[in-house]
């Protein structure tokens, strides 16, 4: 390398350099004339600046929107459908009062026996046990008062009205229903959850000159039929429909017992007791009962309305059963699916604890087609149709 490189070389590094240093310079210095000034057209710095004038310009108001249209009214809720109407016309439920003891349909169905060998019927817990409302007249209720110590002397001399020992008069269209067989399957469950099975038969005969009817309930043991109650009734027929003149009653285990329907007295009267009771209008007995409500709603069924009072003689006494219409169902059997009514006698505190209720079928003569007693203590005992029977048609329906 010659010596005169060296120094043209570093001469052009000194003047690259040099430059380098003026170049930032200017950029500095042009880039402090620039902050702080608005953008703009060169001289700008000079003019004066022009004022700025503002105008409000009023803003026109949106139109109001349009009003939605109003909403049509929403339709009334509708209520739920009636039940199915059964002709004629389904008639309001009326207020449920009740008063009397069991129908002997209800208590002949099948139980097992006690231990000293007596059945145990459905409806006995009720029925017996519990203290029935005996429709004994205001006399002995009366007289009852006074011998009490604990009576008032208020008491004594003005005593207060006793309970009506017999329905209020109301009369009644009757159309008796034909002469039948009907056989009902029983299924009961005791208070404690056990269950039993039998069978009951309910024939009645009717004549110009009077009627018969015969109840007969057992179980079934094994292949054994063990007959636990039987009740018959016999008596004339008339405008009151079933005009009872006799009932027994045989329990298995027990003695026959007796019900006197002294028409030419006025009288009731039991071979259990001492007790007599007026005889009134429309008065039954335990095996009678479902078929004279079977009869008034034959003869119109807008009489099953209010409260359908009958007085019904029992083994010891006689008590008022007071039946209201519940409502119509249809309700599974072994003849089908059959539209009833339903009729319930409540329990009443004071004098019985049970629950009777009665399924009759517009569409089987208003033949009693399910009858179901609910005791006190919780034993449910049902007894639904199996075979109908028409003896003046000799047909199954």
């Amino acid at each position: 390398m010659s010596t005169t490189t060296v120094p043209n070389r570093r001469r052009r590094q000194f003047v690259l350099g040099a430059l380098t240093v003026l170049l930032h310079v200017l950029v500095f210095e042009w880039l402090s004339g620039q902050l702080g000034r608005a953008p703009g057209h060169r001289g700008d710095a000079a003019r004066p600046a022009a004022p700025v004038t503002a105008e409000l310009v009023p803003v026109p108001e949106p139109a109001p929107a349009p009003l939605p249209p109003p909403a049509p009214p929403q339709p009334a809720t509708e209520p739920p459908p009636p039940l199915p109407e059964i002709d004629p016309e389904p008639l309001p439920p009326p207020p449920e009062t009740g008063a009397g003891a069991d129908v002997a349909v209800a208590e002949g169905a099948p139980a097992p026996e006690s231990a000293d060998g007596a059945p145990a019927a459905a409806g006995d817990a009720a029925g017996q046990a519990g203290a029935p409302a005996s429709a004994t007249g205001v006399q002995s209720q009366q007289a009852a008062a006074a011998s009490s110590p604990a009576a008032p002397a208020a008491a004594q001399a003005a005593p207060p009205a006793p309970e009506a020992a017999a329905p209020a008069a109301r009369r009644y269209r009757i159309d008796l229903p034909p002469s039948a067989d009907i056989v009902l399957d029983v299924a009961r469950t005791d208070a404690n959850g056990t269950k039993w099975n039998g069978d009951q038969l309910l024939s009645w005969r009717i004549a110009p000159t009077g009627y018969t009817i015969r109840v007969e309930a057992g179980i079934k043991i094994m292949f054994a039929h063990v007959n636990l109650l039987t009740l018959t009734s016999e008596g004339a027929v008339g405008d009151e429909g079933f005009v009872p003149t006799l009932m027994t009653e045989k329990r298995r285990g027990r003695a026959m017992t007796a019900t006197h329907f002294n028409r030419k007295e006025g009288t009731l009267t039991f071979s259990a007791s001492e007790a007599k009771v007026p005889l009134v209008p429309y008065a039954q007995d335990k095996a009678s009962v479902p078929l004279q409500l079977a009869a008034i709603a034959r003869g119109d069924p807008k009489q099953l309305s209010g409260t359908i009072d009958l007085l019904v003689g029992e083994d010891r006494g006689a008590t008022v059963y007071s039946f209201t219409v519940a409502g119509q169902e249809e309700i599974d059997t072994k003849l089908g699916r059959i539209a009833t009514w339903r009729l319930v006698r409540p329990p009443k505190p004071g004098s019985y604890h049970s629950r009777l209720e009665l399924w009759l079928a517009p569409g089987y003569g208003w033949y009693p087609v399910q009858i179901r007693n609910t005791e006190a203590n919780g034993a449910v005992t049902t007894q639904t149709a199996s075979s109908i029977k028409i003896d003046n048609k000799n047909m199954e329906k």
